[in-house]
């Protein structure tokens, strides 16, 4: 990344309270142009979303969901700033939609934050000897590693994975997209997933 993007990227996130990748993916949208960007961010209700994100969300709900004939079963916390939000009949379809999510794709996590060190360190390690085998230089594993943990991200992490009913866009962004309509910040807390015959 050259200099003047990070920049542009700088620029962008202090414009917009949006996040580092969600500021990188609006540049690279729309040529570079800040004001374009700007207004792309806002489009998608990132910018609005970004800047509740840090506010307290002490209401919500828990939501569940069983899966086909009754062999997988989701429940999830959901949780909003106020009591008015976590009763729209608009909140339980978000919630609905993300454990159904849950049930087909089967995240371990919840975000990025929540994978453990040594998972990450055991899935590395994994990684580069495969790329090993294959005959890469130690160099080029360097450069491919970050890209190959972000994949690994995205298959484990609830927030990371692509979204079932639309795969352009991640279950992030369909929480975004929520925030931004509803006004207030809202937050995937925790879910449990049960399977028959499962461990």
């Amino acid at each position: 990344m050259s200099a003047s993007t990070t920049d542009l990227i700088k620029e962008l996130r202090d414009r917009t309270g949006a996040g580092l990748m969600d500021c990188k993916k609006a540049l690279q949208e729309n040529s570079n142009d800040l004001d374009k960007s700007a207004d792309w961010l806002r489009e998608k209700g990132i910018a609005k979303a970004s800047k509740k994100a840090g506010r307290v969300t002490k209401e919500g709900r828990n939501i569940s969901y069983i899966h086909g004939d009754g062999k997988i079963g989701v429940l999830l916390e959901l949780n909003s700033e106020t009591d008015f939000v976590a009763r729209n009949e608009a909140f339980e379809a978000l919630g609905k939609e993300i454990c159904l999510q849950i049930a087909a794709m089967a995240p371990l996590y919840v975000s990025e934050e929540q994978v453990p060190a040594e998972d990450i360190e055991r899935e590395t390690k994994v990684l580069e000897a495969q790329l090993k085998e294959e005959g890469k230089k130690p160099e080029q594993i360097e450069k491919i590693i970050p890209g190959k943990i972000k994949k690994y991200y995205s298959e484990v992490c609830l927030l990371n994975q692509a979204f079932i009913k639309d795969n352009t866009k991640t279950v992030d962004d369909l929480v975004k997209e929520s925030i931004a309509k509803f006004g207030e910040n809202i937050i995937v807390a925790r879910f449990a997933r049960f399977q028959v015959g499962g461990a």
